[in-house]
């Protein structure tokens, strides 16, 4: 199945993303971070007045994913170029739950590779969180490599506990 990358644009494009962020987050996170950390995670980093934010200032770009097949919306991805680094981060690939284990990922993955080379990127990294076990093995098995670990205080007492995954960029 292919899917297209719809960027994020306009406030009804970010709307729309923040809505998906929260029904995505809603309905996976409170098992492993429990609901509370949940709820301030999506306030604080996929609301609208954070996807605007991260958009206007430190230089996001954000792209529904949609399904070529019938046009529906089956998740969300995001990050940002770090010139200082010459790396892209991605900061958020979310898929509904229904829509898991279909190749999604893995094409959005791919996305990443070639938006790399087309900038002349030569990593992409990103942050996953150290209980994750299903998302640290996918991103092993598409050649991420953990090299660093991050306890981030995100306030309200919250901590993110994350390992840090990189894949190299091979040039075209």
């Amino acid at each position: 199945m292919t899917i297209a990358f719809i960027p994020v644009r306009t406030p009804d494009d970010c709307e729309r993303l923040a809505a998906l962020a929260d029904e995505i987050w809603h309905e996976y996170w409170p098992a492993l971070i429990g609901p509370a950390q949940t709820d301030y995670m999506v306030e604080r980093f996929q609301s609208i007045a954070a996807i605007e934010r991260d958009m206007a200032e430190h230089a996001y770009e954000y792209w529904l994913l949609r399904a070529e097949d019938d046009g529906r919306i089956v998740g969300y991805t995001g990050g940002r170029v770090e010139p200082e680094t010459n790396r892209f981060f991605i900061s958020k690939i979310y898929l509904r739950a229904e829509e898991r284990g279909h190749g999604f990922a893995s094409r959005t993955i791919g996305f990443y590779e070639n938006l790399c080379r087309e900038r002349g990127l030569r990593a992409m990294y990103l942050t996953v969180y150290k209980h994750n076990d299903l998302a640290i093995r996918a991103y092993l098995g598409k050649g991420f490599e953990t090299i660093d670990a991050a306890e981030t205080d995100i306030g309200n007492g919250f901590i993110m506990d994350d390992y840090i995954m990189e894949k190299r960029i091979e040039s075209a």
